[in-house]
């Protein structure tokens, strides 16, 4: 049992409870099996199945590893920044709440219209993804046609309420994880010979070699990891329609991030191994299931119906990734209507708990996907909107760690022992520290060869438009309403917290069975 406290603590500093938002009418019934699955599965969609093939040919099999190896790293500490927060104060606005609580109202305005954005950027994607795949098998209807059908249909299942999203997040995230293992037995089979009848081993990773680019491509492929882990912290998001957020969120932290390197790195590993990064099959095909790493490499052992394979699971893929994109940018924007950071209106919701304004404002300016459908440079134009979400990230990313020293600084402050948190950050302050430092360096560093000779004004501005932007943002919000950064005994640590009068007591003596169960549901 779950009771949600306002005032933990008998007499919280003066000033702690400015701005407190209440989550009650959203429901809390997320089960700690729905918060893993949805943190997962929002993230694996096309990007992965097709971008991990563009990360292979801009900086070859070592190179890409690397980029994601080392943005995995960084992902792991702000996973730890997320999950002591989240786990302490669930609430749905997550770190844009955060970020108004413990450093100042402007950065939650800032933080929260990027995420919104990223968010609408990767939604627009999935659009024009799941038209792309599904004319695959057929040309009947057109693009746009398709476009409209999932854009409508993704709306309903976003409408239907958190319980029944969670429950098709699910099974959607457990098909998914089910068949890229299933690829990653059939990569090991193909490599030895097995299936193919060719012995492969790292013929591949001696010629044409382990990096495409030096480090020029393993700085092109950081916005791409970037781009592609981008999603793990929605637990956070979560977190505020969780029934138990003690044991979920931990949970969803530890479980995540292990989930998403193994995927990521072994399907990094797999491919380098299978494809050579020159393959101009990577980067002259015009679709998306034709470009498809997986599909390559399937179809070149000899497995013909690959292409229909690896489509239905693209598809699958898009389906769960549409509703989780849906999802967080709708509680997001909901969070800064109910805030005064936002029209009103998009706070409202209804008495099953459901944002609807919010989903439907998100989803009407994910429409922006239109305008690949249009003639002449257009393409080109939404081809710049997309790829801004991997800067997006590094900034989101960059915010939560600061959120969370922050956070640190004001428990420290008022006298609160960081032994009474019910999940604690691995590493603080070090990992705290080098999440912030890291991603910081990549906002500067992921752009940095638009400057080299001739320099390239379109490549410079759309990895640094963001920045202004944010500042923007910021100091425009902070200019109109005579903000402050806030002390850290004004923190306000103490509203919407969550008091656990009876939770399940789990021993510690768990059979073998009960921690491979724990790994796969």
């Amino acid at each position: 049992m779950i009771e949600l406290c306002e005032n933990q603590h008998d007499n919280p500093p003066n000033g702690s409870n400015n701005n407190k938002i209440s989550d009650d009418k959203l429901k809390r019934e997320l089960k700690s099996r729905h918060i893993t699955m949805i943190a997962i599965g929002g993230i694996i969609g096309p990007g992965l199945l097709v971008g991990s093939g563009t990360a292979l040919a801009y900086a070859g099999p070592a190179g890409a590893l690397i980029a994601f190896a080392a943005t995995g790293i960084i992902v792991f500490f702000v996973m730890q920044s997320v999950g002591e927060i989240s786990t302490a104060i669930p609430v749905s606005g997550a770190f844009t709440d955060f970020a108004g609580r413990f450093c100042d109202p402007a950065l939650s305005f800032a933080v929260g219209w990027i995420y919104w954005y990223m968010w609408i950027s990767i939604l627009a994607n999935e659009y024009n993804a799941i038209s792309i795949v599904i004319m695959y098998w057929t040309q009947v209807i057109p693009q746009w046609a398709w476009i409209i059908f999932w854009w409508f249909t993704f709306l309903i299942l976003s409408l239907v309420g958190v319980l029944v999203y969670g429950e098709i997040e699910f099974w959607l995230s457990l098909i998914k994880i089910v068949a890229i293992l299933g690829y990653f037995i059939l990569a090991i089979l193909i490599d030895i010979g097995v299936v193919g009848g060719t012995y492969i081993g790292t013929r591949y990773w001696q010629n044409p070699g382990p990096f495409a680019d030096g480090i020029n491509g393993v700085a092109k492929v950081f916005v791409i990891a970037g781009t592609l882990y981008g999603g793990v912290e929605m637990v956070g998001v979560t977190a505020g329609e969780c029934q138990n957020p003690r044991t979920a969120v931990p949970r969803a932290i530890k479980q995540v991030f292990w989930r998403i390197v193994i995927f990521y790195l072994g399907m990094i590993l797999f491919i380098g191994l299978l494809i050579p990064y020159n393959s101009s099959r990577l980067l002259s095909a015009t679709s998306k299931t034709a470009a498809s790493p997986l599909t390559i490499s399937l179809q070149e052992a000899g497995i013909h119906v690959a292409a229909h394979i690896i489509n239905g699971l693209i598809v699958l893929s898009v389906v769960s990734a549409g509703i989780s994109s849906i999802y967080v940018t709708s509680r997001t924007i909901c969070y800064l209507g109910k805030t005064g950071r936002a029209p009103k209106f998009l706070g409202i919701t209804n008495k099953y708990g459901v944002p609807w304004p919010a989903i439907l404002f998100c989803n009407l300016f994910a429409s922006i996907c239109f305008i690949n459908q249009a003639p002449g440079g257009a393409g080109a134009a939404y081809t710049y909107l997309i790829n801004l979400s991997g800067v997006a990230t590094f900034i989101v990313w960059a915010v939560i760690t600061l959120t969370h020293i922050q956070f640190r600084r004001g428990l420290t402050a008022q006298g609160v022992s960081a032994d009474e948190l019910p999940f604690r950050a691995i590493w603080y302050p070090y990992g705290a520290y080098f999440g912030l430092g890291a991603n910081i360096f990549l906002i500067f560093f992921q752009g940095y060869t638009s400057f080299f000779r001739p320099f390239d004004i379109v490549s410079f501005a759309v990895s640094y438009i963001l920045i202004p932007v944010f500042l923007l943002l910021f100091f425009g919000y902070k200019f109109l309403r005579k903000t402050q950064w806030i002390e850290a005994s004004q923190m306000d640590i103490w509203s919407n917290r969550r008091v656990f009068v009876k939770e399940d007591i789990q021993t510690n003596n768990q059979t073998i069975w009960s921690h491979i169960k724990n790994l796969i549901i």
